[in-house]
């Protein structure tokens, strides 16, 4: 097998609320198979990821609309048409804008007519991550530039997506990795050929993380001047559940002291609006996005961790927050809801507590127990650092997408990341 030169297409490049995929195309760099990166849209973070600043490949960024960059995308219409496969790939545009007439259905192609004409002619394969917009600028040009492609799916990309619009990728594309088994379960109903959809996790580089959990201390909510630390890591956005969180915090017992921390971006204010209306502001600390360094170290001095995702009346929601994994692996509990595949990572009662979405009094009960039961929220963390290690490594993945790019496969993969990682720091 030929090893791939990757265009690797993202929504937006780099961006902190997606480690998971900046660590992919670390992991795909530290392989050996070449890259680049095409990017929808101009970064807008204002704090990077230390791992992008690890990441060398090129990055080019389309127009991310016609007007901003009119010659641009003319220059790369001209370019585009005398490619054979140009006829082809507007017919079907065209037939996906007759049934999304859409200034961002219109936009998909304008951006992929521009890709098309820059992509490097040694170039071998367009990768997507997010099976919407990235998996249709990629289909676009792939079939005008005569390219095989694949993609990486993740949660709202998938279900928020029309069934025809993701049929129809599926029946164009070689392969489709996608990072939980309920993810896997629906596609496959969608594919001519279920078997083009696979199951890949995340998974975390656990070389990020400290080997050692931290001792921490037995705080049951009793003392005033000791509060037990509940930390949520996510962006302040609907289906992260934020609003249930904060009525569920609000009813618990006056005798339980505690302190809530957040980190993550987004609009905040009608957050702390509600925290001021339910009477707990003061226990409250909004810190903003940080970075995974940052995330860590609140995971090493928090009790436990507490994620109330949802799904939107859109479809929009978590597949398995990396967050959680992310807690896990430094020795957190974790309550959470049962949706998604947020139970393939957590099972009630053993590593965390499951309630169901949109239950402020069942998340309050669970947090309560969680609150006044050191020694079992510890225990229960211990039993998600165990089993994130054994089912949610990194690089047990990266060899099976490795090897689907064409790299030879090394029993030895895992280490020489690690090593190379080492050696970088």
């Amino acid at each position: 097998m030929t090893r791939d030169n990757l265009a690797i297409v993202v929504k937006g490049y780099p961006r902190l609320s997606e480690t998971f995929i900046a660590q992919e195309i670390l992991g795909i760099q530290q392989t050996g198979i070449p890259y680049r990166i095409v990017s929808l849209r101009h970064p807008t973070d204002k704090k990077r990821h230390p791992i992008n600043e690890r990441i060398t490949g090129s990055v080019d960024y389309l127009p991310e609309y016609v007007y901003q960059e009119p010659l641009r995308v003319l220059c790369g219409w001209f370019k585009a048409r005398t490619f054979p496969g140009y006829r082809r790939a507007f017919n079907i545009w065209w037939q996906d804008y007759r049934r999304d007439r859409t200034s961002n259905r219109a936009r998909r192609f304008a951006q992929a007519l521009v890709m098309a004409a820059e992509l490097p002619e040694d170039i071998t394969r367009i990768y997507a991550h997010f099976l919407h917009t990235p998996a249709s600028v990629a289909r676009y040009c792939a079939l005008i530039r005569g390219l095989p492609w694949s993609c990486s799916a993740h949660a709202k990309d998938i279900y928020t997506s029309q069934d025809w619009d993701m049929r129809e990728k599926l029946r164009d594309m070689d392969w489709l990795v996608t990072c939980t088994k309920a993810n896997v379960d629906y596609l496959q109903t969608l594919a001519e050929d279920p078997d083009k959809v696979y199951l890949l996790y995340h998974g975390l580089d656990f070389s990020r993380f400290p080997e050692e959990l931290p001792d921490r201390p037995l705080r049951d909510g009793s003392d005033a001047s000791n509060p037990v630390t509940i930390l949520s890591v996510g962006r302040l956005v609907g289906k992260k559940g934020y609003d249930d969180l904060l009525r569920a915090l609000a009813k618990l017992p006056d005798r339980l002291h505690w302190r809530f921390v957040h980190i993550g971006g987004g609009n905040g204010e009608k957050y702390r609006k509600l925290a001021a209306d339910l009477g707990i502001e003061d226990r409250c600390d909004w810190q903003g996005a940080r970075d995974q360094k940052e995330v860590i170290a609140a995971c090493q001095s928090s009790d436990f961790f507490v994620l109330a995702s949802r799904i939107e009346k859109d479809g929009d929601r978590d597949g398995l927050p990396n967050v959680l994994m992310e807690a896990q692996l430094c020795g957190l509990s974790a309550v959470s809801t049962a949706i998604s595949a947020i139970p393939e990572l957590i099972e009630d009662g053993v590593n965390g507590k499951l309630v169901p979405e949109r239950d402020p009094a069942a998340l309050s009960a669970a947090l309560e127990t969680m609150i006044s039961n050191p020694k079992v929220r510890n225990e229960m963390g211990r039993k998600g650092n165990e089993i994130v290690r054994r089912d949610f490594s990194f690089h047990r993945g990266m060899k099976d997408l490795a090897v689907r790019f064409g790299a030879p496969s090394s029993p030895n993969a895992e280490e020489n990341s690690t090593a190379q990682q080492s050696a970088a720091e």
